[in-house]
């Protein structure tokens, strides 16, 4: 029986998942998207097109590629809907797990309200995946499954309606009428079914007859509901753990954990963020790798790579090898600070902290490399560039793997 590769992201989301996947996916059966919603973007460019990516695993691109959206995944019908438009003999290419959480009209309109609350803020993209994942665990939730019996969900959509009139005062909204709702559910079951199928049964029979399958994550490790930067986490588990819980396999179905991390660092919305440069350099980073977010636009902060939390990272996730994206972007640079540890009230912490809260960055520099952009082979990048990599393979003690030099999908090494 084959075993599950999974890729994932070991800091705070927008490392570059989307490439690596796409660079991989010729060499899958399977690619599997096994939690979060379309707050994720995953952006691949292919002879200069950008194509973005926010519920349909990147393996789309390729036509032997069977693509699945797992029990673990929060699905606004319309978006995948005005997703998959972009694309052509998708039959049978793509399906969606009946387990699969519904993102409905509610859902977006209290996470948007919350959001204005500054007392509750936390920089989220209002796209409703908290507030879905909220009923999912309350056991309030409507499945992708559910509209396959229309006249049922509902009847049930009445009563959870009644249950939820409060939020109307609180946040002095209007919510959706049932029959608003009931239009929109009509709709979406139309329109869904041919892609409801059980995802769990593909996915065993495809190894159990030694297909290859890659599970693909989104978001980032550091954005994890339990282990990450609580509370400006996302509402799902983005380590490879959760690629179990969120596609039906088991552990023990684990085969290769590829990390995927930017040669520095980012961070959208609020929460820690130790490394961050405030300064020159944290803009020039943000210029050169265009770090605004695929999905909502908004600017990302940028800074120095985080070791220190990377290698807790790697740890979390079991990462057998990493890739190392965006190495372009460190180009021309005098000097390249890495945080190899964090202090405290001025004591240097010896492991992963509960909270960054107020917690310093330790760094250590590296002198600058010259431009390595469109670069395909490790031997013919600058020699401070290769140092740069095999210093961060020892600081991680984790083999770097693959080394992204451009956006383009052919830009990179592969060692």
């Amino acid at each position: 029986m084959s075993k599950c590769d999974v890729i994932v992201g070991i800091q705070w989301g927008d490392e570059g998942k989307g490439k690596i996947v796409d660079n991989l996916a010729k060499n899958y059966d399977i690619v599997v998207r096994y939690q979060g919603g379309h707050n994720a973007g995953h952006t691949i460019v292919v002879d200069g097109k950008k194509i973005a990516l926010h519920l349909i695993p990147s393996g789309i691109l390729y036509d032997n590629c069977i693509n699945l959206i797992g029990n673990g995944v929060v699905i606004n019908v319309e978006a995948f809907l005005d997703e998959i438009s972009q694309f052509k003999n998708i039959n049978g290419r793509i399906y969606i797990s009946p387990k699969a959480h519904l993102i409905l009209p509610y859902h977006e309109i209290i996470d948007k309200f919350k959001e204005k609350d500054s007392n509750r803020s936390i920089g989220t993209t209002c796209k409703g995946i908290g507030p879905a994942y909220v009923d999912k665990v309350g056991r309030n939730g409507f499945r992708v499954g559910d509209l396959l019996d229309t006249d049922s969900m509902i009847d049930k959509m009445k009563d959870y309606l009644k249950s939820i009139e409060f939020y109307s005062s609180i946040y002095d909204v209007k919510l959706p009428s049932i029959d608003e709702l009931a239009s929109k559910i009509l709709f979406y079951s139309n329109n869904l079914k041919p892609f409801i199928k059980d995802t769990n049964e593909i996915l065993w029979n495809a190894m159990d007859n030694n297909k290859k399958i890659l599970l693909e994550g989104a978001q980032g490790s550091m954005l994890d509901i339990d282990h990450g930067t609580y509370p400006f986490v996302t509402s799902s588990n983005t380590i490879s753990a959760g690629a179990c819980n969120g596609s039906g396999i088991s552990p023990h179905d684990i085969g290769e954990v590829i990390g995927i991390a930017k040669a520095y660092c980012t961070r959208v919305g609020k929460g820690y963020f130790p490394s961050e440069d405030f300064g020159e350099d944290g803009k020039r980073l943000q210029k050169n790798g265009f770090e605004f977010g695929t999905t909502t636009g908004r600017t990302r902060r940028c800074g120095w790579f985080d070791a220190f939390a990377c290698k807790y990272a790697i740890r979390l996730n079991g990462v057998t090898s990493l890739a190392l994206m965006k190495l372009d972007v460190l180009s021309g640079f005098d000097s390249i600070k890495v945080c190899i540890g964090y202090k405290k009230d001025g004591k240097e912490l010896n492991s992963f902290p509960y909270s960054l809260d107020k917690v310093e960055p330790i760094y250590k520099e590296f002198e600058g490399f010259d431009d390595v952009s469109g670069i395909r082979e490790f031997d013919k990048l600058p020699k401070k560039a290769q140092e740069y990599i095999l210093s961060l393979e020892q600081i991680l003690g984790t083999r770097i793997s693959i080394i992204s030099t451009s956006p383009e999908r052919e830009d990179t090494i592969k060692r």
